[in-house]
């Protein structure tokens, strides 16, 4: 009997409630189906990634048949295959490029410039890195060359120009007079001359055709804040009274400021900063070491429009202002890992207060020591409506008391992330109490002490009292897409088997967990067969038995990392190349029965795979990058 004919909308909205990957599966099957996965629903913001072959151009010829999309082409050089690659993209996308990006090429200015003019809708240009375009100084120094990218990116809205070791200013000014509508500029990175010269009145390399200088900065700024709301100066060395001037230019009203790793930056220009731009949505001021929780309290005053914050390796914050940090209505995003004097009292004050507060979806408290159980306890629910993604890696006082409440309070939980808390066990994640022997007053041994004795075994009892409790386990959790439990050592086959059930889980890092086994590895794949990434490092129990029986399940599987599984082989290799079409990283390092040759014998394999990690496997020392 044949199936029924469906319409093409009939069966775009059936696909519609697949995943991306296998809707790509979906659109193989036949012509209708195909047709449907080309529904304009499917093909929004789509970006193709390849580097430079022969094979790539036929498939830019194919791509003349979308509307709209954007190209990232990686290993373009001065040869005449990266030239034809750039000519087939100008006359087969030309206006319908919406975004381009080269990293990891070597492009000459006239193979660029015989690009650009085509891309007369292009709307992002990302040139990072890209020292071979800026290194003479001369590039757009042709008045009709500036006249032609001029009629092309009249419309650009971002730029990135991050990590240029040679961008001057006169090139800086060549191009971004051809961009006057920018939304966003990223220079993180780039060699920038922030200091001012006493006796010359103007920044050191002022004039220097190897550095942008602070006075070209600011003109653009000037002329362009109107459309600016976007700046990225990470990783600059950027002053306190540059940043002063950034922030007090005439019109400017940025919604996004990244910082990051700015190192000499102080609370009085953070002050400065949050004052003159108080309609900053996000704020990046990760390794900025020198601010302290006066910065924090400037924020909390100012910033009432801020959704994202990110203070991670700002090692001076303590727990002061972050209870008035909690009152922005709007805030979204908080992180503040790696500030090792944080203790959460304060964020629990803040959160409790029964003024508007924050409604965190993100929080990052990784590497926060002082962080507890009642903490954790109070957070979760407070958190509990609208908490999505969690990450307290190494906060190493945590126990399975956290665990319970974060499958109670927390159900909609997207990301968690637990490495390294190491008093997480079984307990925790069966959501149950372990059982404590009381001590006899009337004993005449003194009791033993927590560390002198094992913890006790999860037993066949334990595991039906588990299945019939009403209790929270951390199966609590449906909806969970990314779980780290690396490093947790007192995890085993117990809790793994029973616990790890997500059909939506996509990420698993399982690493340095020397108890678990190929009992383990077969349940979690049966259970969770979306995973595109699953870490089993230093697993020295999982086997080419294991992986024999959980690989065929596992048919998303992009990223697999083997290194120090003293027990898996060639075989492994061979099963992966049966079974792991798709696999794009392998980590197989310091495997001792992994041959060079089977490597070698992958790469040609797997038509995906991009990079193979292979130190010290069989006595060997070597990546293969592909």
């Amino acid at each position: 009997m044949e199936s029924p004919y469906l319409p093409t909308e009939i069966i775009s909205y059936i696909l519609s409630f697949l995943h991306i990957t296998d809707r790509k599966e979906a659109s193989l099957v036949c012509k209708s189906w195909y047709d449907a996965c080309q529904d304009h629903q499917f093909q929004k913001n789509v970006t193709f990634k390849f580097p430079v072959s022969t094979s790539s151009l036929d498939f830019i010829c194919a791509l003349a048949r979308r509307p709209r999309c954007g190209l990232v082409i990686s290993h373009l050089d001065g040869s005449s295959l990266s030239r034809r690659v750039l000519l087939e993209v100008g006359l087969h996308l030309g206006p319908r490029l919406d975004r381009l990006a080269l990293p990891g090429s070597s492009i000459t200015e006239p193979s660029l410039l015989g690009l650009l003019p085509h891309l007369t809708g292009l709307r992002k240009l990302d040139l990072q890195g890209l020292d071979s375009l800026f290194m003479s100084g001369a590039f757009l120094s042709r008045e009709e060359h500036r006249r032609q990218v001029q009629n092309a990116l009249r419309n650009l809205e971002e730029l990135d120009l991050s990590d240029l070791r040679y961008l001057s200013d006169l090139s800086f000014n060549r191009l971004t007079s051809c961009t006057p509508r920018l939304c966003s500029l990223s220079l993180a990175g780039c060699h920038i001359a922030f200091e001012f010269d006493p006796y010359r009145g103007c920044p050191v390399g002022f004039g220097s055709s190897a550095l942008v200088s602070l006075r070209n900065l600011l003109s653009l700024l000037q002329k362009q804040a109107s459309t600016l709301h976007s700046l990225d100066l990470s990783r600059t060395s950027i002053t306190p009274e540059s940043l002063r001037s950034i922030a007090q230019v005439p019109g400017l009203r940025l919604e996004d400021l990244s910082l990051r790793g700015c190192k000499e930056l102080t609370d009085y220009s953070m002050e400065i900063l949050c004052k003159h731009q108080n309609g900053l949505k996000r704020l990046d001021l990760s390794a900025c070491t020198e601010l302290t929780s006066r910065t924090v309290l400037a924020v909390a005053t100012e910033l009432k429009e801020l959704r994202s914050l990110s203070l991670s390796q700002d090692w001076k914050i303590t727990d002061k202002g972050l209870a008035e940090l909690m009152t922005l209505p709007c805030l979204r995003r908080l992180d503040l890992s790696e500030c090792l004097h944080v203790s959460g009292a304060d964020l629990v004050k803040g959160l409790s207060s029964p003024q508007p507060n924050a409604q965190l979806e993100t929080l990052s408290l990784r590497n926060c020591a002082y962080i507890r159980d009642a903490i954790m306890f109070s957070l979760t629910q407070l958190l509990s409506r609208n908490l999505r993604e969690l990450d307290l890696t190494s906060c190493i006082c945590l126990t399975d008391l956290s665990v319970h409440a974060i499958a109670t309070y927390l159900p909609a939980l997207v990301v968690l992330r637990l490495g390294w808390c190491k008093e997480i066990s079984d307990w925790g994640l069966l959501g149950m109490v372990e059982p404590t022997k009381d001590c006899d007053p009337r004993d005449k041994e003194p009791p033993i002490l927590p560390f002198q004795e094992k913890p006790r075994l999860v037993t066949e009892e334990d595991l039906g009292a588990f299945r019939d409790q009403e209790g929270a386990s951390l199966l609590a959790l449906r909806g969970l897409q990314e779980l780290d439990l690396s490093a947790c050592s007192r995890l085993t086959d117990t809790s793994i088997t029973q616990v790890l059930r997500f059909p939506d889980l996509q990420c698993l890092s399982l690493s340095m967990l020397p108890e678990i086994s190929d009992d383990s590895l077969v349940s979690v794949a049966y259970h969770c067969r979306s995973l595109t990434s699953l870490a089993l490092s230093h697993c020295p129990q999982i086997s080419d038995q294991g992986m024999a029986r959980a690989l065929p399940l596992l048919h998303r599987l992009q990223h697999l990392f083997l290194a120090c599984c003293d027990t898996v082989t060639n075989e492994t290799l061979s099963i992966i190349a049966l079974h792991c079409d798709r696999l794009r990283t392998l980590d197989v390092s310091m495997c001792k029965d992994i041959t060079v040759h089977q490597v070698d014998l992958l790469q040609f394999q797997l038509p995906f795979l991009e990079k193979v990690q292979c130190r010290f496997a069989n006595g060997g020392d070597f990546t293969v990058v592909l």
